[in-house]
């Protein structure tokens, strides 16, 4: 009895533990002036990547897209993965095609407003987390000042992130960079009255001065991540 007991207890923990948004397959059914018509219903603001079966095993991703609920996605006119060594296709979209909707969603970003609150995260959820102090770097690269949906897709696109998972007062927000959208939204408690600006990263091991934002202001963290919209 104790040892069904265990088990039930794993099971229920493992689901929980990973209760985020998840890739989706579907194909393509139709196509008609920048819309996908699809063979399966797909939650709203999913981005993905269209592929081609050329024969003989030989798969390529074609096209990116954004789900727009029901059996319906837009496709996109920029790259659907950016990286040199994948070269840019031009074969068009066809019937039958595989559908991949977050197909990155297992590569996700935390941007939190204190130490404690990124270690809860993170220890709740099981995917592969990528430091926000890489995301700092680049912020302070593009002398952003505020966490925003264009900055956040920037950093996403060039490093593969599916998800961010951003701590708002008392809710988590989980968004698709790509899509710039909240998929998802749960109560969450933390700690909000600390917080640093403009997000928990390890800044006391960066010269901010290299990018000649050492006296740079910054939006206090809450009243940034209220804007993500």
């Amino acid at each position: 009895m104790k040892k069904i007991l265990l088990f039930i207890f794993i099971v229920n923990y493992s689901l929980f533990a990973d209760a985020l948004p998840t890739s989706i397959k579907s194909s393509v059914k139709s196509t008609s002036n920048g819309i996908i018509q699809l063979s399966s219903t797909v939650p709203a603001g999913r981005s993905g990547i269209v592929m081609h079966n050329y024969g003989n095993g030989l798969l390529a991703i074609t096209h990116a897209v954004i789900s727009l609920g029901g059996d319906k996605a837009s496709i996109q006119s920029n790259r659907a993965v950016m990286h040199k060594n994948i070269p840019s296709i031009q074969t068009g979209i066809s019937a039958g095609d595989l559908v991949i909707f977050g197909n990155f969603y297992n590569n996700a970003l935390i941007i939190a407003p204190n130490q404690t609150a990124y270690r809860q995260i993170r220890a709740k959820f099981n995917r592969t987390w990528i430091h926000p102090d890489a995301f700092a770097l680049d912020f302070m690269r593009e002398e952003e000042s505020y966490i925003n949906m264009n900055s956040l897709k920037h950093f996403a696109k060039k490093n593969q992130i599916g998800l961010v998972l951003v701590v708002a007062k008392n809710k988590l927000l989980v968004i698709d960079p790509i899509s710039k959208q909240i998929i998802d939204s749960r109560g969450l408690k933390t700690n909000s009255k600390s917080a640093m600006s403009p997000f928990y990263a390890r800044f006391k091991q960066i010269n901010l001065s290299i990018f000649g934002t050492s006296d740079k202001t910054f939006t206090p963290y809450y009243q940034s991540v209220a804007g993500l919209k």
